[in-house]
């Protein structure tokens, strides 16, 4: 009896636990646990796995796309014959990153829905239109 009440006890403690770190994650679509800081994931070359305007798929209108976030904040785009660079910091409590453009880029907030270290997925708006990337290392 005392050994099936304490299998009953680590049983719920493991079920509390494993609860506890599943409220933990970040973002929706994030790591449950990363050993790399969101700064070490975001800093790296990313390029276009699929590019959505309003869920209508326009992947193929942006191949070559690259976005470059590197440790000391600062980013770049490139794209054919257009390119652009700003800087980038989290805001909102590391929930979204504010790219403010310096050289042929504006200032948007990009909404994290995924921050991993292969994969980083997000959203801005553009007036009524939702525009998600999905993005993978280069």
């Amino acid at each position: 009896m005392k050994n099936k009440l304490k299998s009953i006890v680590i049983v719920l403690f493991s079920g509390i636990m494993l609860l506890g770190i599943q409220s933990c994650k970040k973002y929706n679509d994030g790591p449950l646990i990363s050993l790399a800081s969101r700064t070490e994931r975001v800093a790296n070359t990313w390029k276009v796995d699929n590019y959505k305007v309003n869920e209508n798929d326009y992947t193929s209108l942006v191949t070559n796309y690259t976005e470059t976030y590197t440790k000391s904040c600062n980013y770049s785009y490139e794209w054919g014959n257009f390119s652009g660079t700003g800087t980038w910091a989290f805001q909102n409590n590391d929930e979204e990153i504010r790219i403010t453009g310096t050289d042929n880029q504006t200032s948007v907030t990009l909404f994290i829905l995924k921050l991993e270290e292969k994969q980083f997925s997000y959203y801005y708006m553009d007036g009524n239109d939702k525009k998600e990337f999905h993005m993978i290392q280069n």
